[in-house]
């Protein structure tokens, strides 16, 4: 009895274990990125995992001894960061998907000349976000194309007064601005720098130079007051993706379960931030990613598409329908053709009794010699068919044969 005890104590354990065993558990580290407001979207996907999913997300420091986020990507200090569809590709990161739209804010103090670039950023403190940030790396790459010294332009990570020049990729969000800003009530202070009117996307102008030179990037347009006051007219800008991104190395299936999971938990991120996750797609466009899909991702987005079978099945049963179609009437047409061979014998068969019946015991042996000569005849042609393949050489030939044969005795 205490042996059948502890034998179903056994069995049961190793049911949990299996149980255990099916559910796989994934950490990921994920980086804290560099810009504030990318940080709090960090530490809210962090919390949202904890309390709603049984994978876990930690959030670890960027070392000084990395410059970028990518570079400690690239030497596996972490597993995932959130970094700009426009930074430039590297080799070994992939996309696991696209997370938010970020929109390009530009903005210069009132009375500053916007005629050109040169003017705007000529003598003036900018404020870009940090080192290494979309924004910083957008400003840099303009400053390095125009006339401008780089010691023409001086770069503010925290400004003690207010930038002439504010520039920053971020969601659409009053709060935003005013911590751009940096300080309340200042917003009447600057404007919106618009690459033109919203009516000129499409119409070639450079706007449309901007998007073809930069296909990552697309139109956005900021409406009226939706910053207060601000803007006072329609700002047309710039948009581009903030990427999640992995690490080389990242199993397939672990990161499609980790895409699964975050559409899983869509509503409760949206639940914070409806406009930056009301609409999250895991099913994109792989040309406009900087990096390579990661296989999971692309496994992802194939997860509905028709297998080989389903996608060739009825392809398949054409086939097999014409098939099936070619051998019944290939069958058809050897049936015709036999029977039309065997027409023919028959034909001879009425010939030759013809001659036979013709000849009686009071036909003269002139008539008997001429009746044995058409028999030969009839012979001499069947051969000849024979020959020809018009008749088969099968019983009814040698059926004809033999009873000509007879014949031509008898008529002898």
């Amino acid at each position: 009895m205490a042996f059948g005890k502890s034998y179903w104590i056994l069995v049961l354990a190793g049911l949990v274990l299996l149980g255990g065993c099916g559910e796989q558990r994934n950490s990921f580290r994920l980086l804290v990125p560099a810009h504030p407001f990318d940080k709090e979207v960090a530490a809210e996907l962090v919390a949202v995992f904890e309390q709603n999913s049984r994978h876990r997300i930690e959030l670890v420091p960027l070392p000084e001894t990395f410059e970028t986020a990518l570079d400690a990507l690239e030497e596996g200090y972490a597993d995932l960061a959130l970094v700009s569809n426009a930074q430039p590709y590297r080799k070994g990161i992939t996309t696991v998907m696209p997370f938010y739209p970020t929109v390009l804010h530009i903005l210069y103090r009132r009375g500053r000349s916007a005629d050109n670039a040169e003017n705007l950023l000529r003598g003036a403190t900018v404020n870009a976000g940090p080192v290494g940030s979309a924004s910083r790396q957008l400003l840099t790459g303009i400053i390095d194309s125009l006339d401008i010294e780089a010691s023409d332009v001086t770069f503010v990570d925290k400004p003690e007064t207010l930038p002439d020049v504010n520039v920053v990729y971020v969601p659409i969000s009053p709060e935003r601005l005013r911590s751009l800003l940096g300080q309340e009530g200042v917003a009447g202070e600057y404007r919106f720098l618009s690459f033109g009117a919203p009516q000129e996307v499409g119409a070639g102008g450079e706007i449309d130079r901007a998007l073809l030179l930069n296909p990552r990037v697309s139109p956005f347009i900021i409406p009226v007051g939706i910053y207060g006051d601000l803007p006072e007219e329609p700002v047309l800008t710039l948009a581009v993706d903030k990427l999640l991104v992995s690490r080389p190395g990242i199993d397939a299936t672990v990161v499609y379960d980790l895409i699964s999971e975050i559409r899983r938990l869509q509503p409760a991120l949206a639940a914070t931030r409806p406009q930056l996750f009301q609409e999250l797609s895991a099913e994109f466009d792989a040309s406009g990613s900087t990096f390579v899909l990661h296989p999971g991702t692309q496994a992802f987005m194939q997860r509905d598409a028709p297998t080989f079978y389903e996608r060739y099945s009825g392809v398949a049963e054409v086939l097999v329908t014409l098939v099936i179609g070619l051998i019944s009437g290939s069958y058809a047409v050897v049936q015709i053709y036999n029977r039309r061979r065997k027409n023919r014998i028959d034909r001879f068969y009425t010939d030759v009794m013809a001659i036979r019946d013709s000849i009686n015991e009071r036909s003269s042996v002139n008539e008997r010699a001429a009746a044995v000569e058409r028999v030969r005849e009839l012979q001499n042609k069947a051969f000849d068919l024979l020959v020809q393949e018009k008749l088969a050489a099968d019983e009814s030939f040698r059926i004809f044969v033999t009873l000509s044969n007879d014949i031509i005795a008898q008529l002898k």
